[in-house]
């Protein structure tokens, strides 16, 4: 994550960011409930779910981390681990793909495997393609599920939100939730339009992942501490608030600095605090919103002629 923090800090004029220092990055577990544990450490948050078929993870944060991780998931389990899902394609995703590749099946939505067989441009970084042990052996359109340690595993995607490629993990026995980073705790999310995410497509993803979310579901968060209910509320209320706000503002003619300039209200101060700043959040929305097209004023009714006279 710090190579993403690194770049969104220089926005708008991006430079290439350097690789973090793994040295002293620590994988901390933690159980969500069920079969699920998740594991944080430098980059995505990871989804384990442990039991007699093997070991199953969601997203594999950075290569220089996979014998951490290995680390971390052997205090769990013993086991194999059969499969490895992708919630998008980010680099602190899955950058361990390919280690993890070579011995679990790598899974995600297909627009996954299209950006991480080609070179990509990142927040002007260029993401050089996996080689072919980093690559989904698996992919899906809409939605499918895997059956895997008593309970059926639900991959569904959420289009044109963080990126084109979301998926959200759901294991259906465990009740536990993983986002991807189509929802991070109390922080300003990334919308990476270069990649086919969009402000609006984010804001109607949450909501329909509101819609359908099970009572007492344990979230997995693309990054932050794990979540629950209330926490995505607050982060789709507060993007409805900030956008609304921003989009009258530009409206108003107001430009980008201005805006910038006048910020956001004093309760969302925090949220600049990780890896999207503030400014650079009221720039994404700025960009990202389109301007509501104001409705031509209706015609004047014609006037009655007189009446013929007779």
């Amino acid at each position: 994550m710090k190579a993403l923090v690194a770049a969104l800090a220089l926005a708008p004029t991006l430079a290439l960011a350097q690789q973090p220092d793994f040295s002293k990055t620590q994988i901390k577990a933690s159980p969500a409930a069920g079969n699920v544990h998740m594991l944080m450490g430098e980059g995505g948050n990871i989804a384990v779910s442990v039991g007699p078929d093997g070991v199953l993870i969601v997203d594999d944060q950075f290569a220089p981390l996979a014998q951490k991780i290995n680390a971390a998931i052997d205090k769990l389990s013993k086991g194999k681990i059969q499969y490895v899902l992708n919630t998008h394609w980010h680099f602190d995703h899955t950058g361990g793909n390919n280690v993890f590749g070579k011995e679990g099946r790598i899974v995600s939505h297909a627009a996954v495997r299209a950006r991480l067989a080609s070179d990509q441009k990142l927040l002007g970084m260029d993401i050089k393609a996996l080689p072919k042990e980093g690559l989904p052996v698996i992919t899906y359109d809409t939605s499918m599920s895997i059956f895997f340690n008593g309970e059926e595993i639900r991959l569904t995607h959420y289009p044109a939100g963080h990126t084109d490629g979301d998926t959200t993990v759901y294991f259906t026995s465990s009740n536990v939730l993983h986002t991807g980073d189509q929802f991070v705790v109390d922080s300003f999310p990334f919308f990476d339009m270069e990649n086919g995410g969009t402000v609006e497509g984010y804001m109607r993803n949450q909501e329909k992942i509101l819609q359908t979310l099970p009572a007492g579901v344990k979230i997995i968060p693309g990054h932050g501490p794990m979540a629950g209910r209330e926490d995505l509320e607050r982060s789709l209320a507060m993007l409805k608030e900030t956008t609304a706000l921003v989009r009258s503002k530009k409206e108003a003619g107001k430009t980008l600095e201005q805006v910038q300039a006048e910020g956001l209200p004093e309760k969302y101060k925090t949220w600049g605090n990780a890896f999207v700043k503030e400014p650079v959040y009221l720039e994404m929305l700025y960009k990202g919103l389109a301007v509501t097209a104001k409705a031509p004023a209706a015609p004047a009714a014609p006037a009655t002629p007189p009446a013929p006279k007779k």
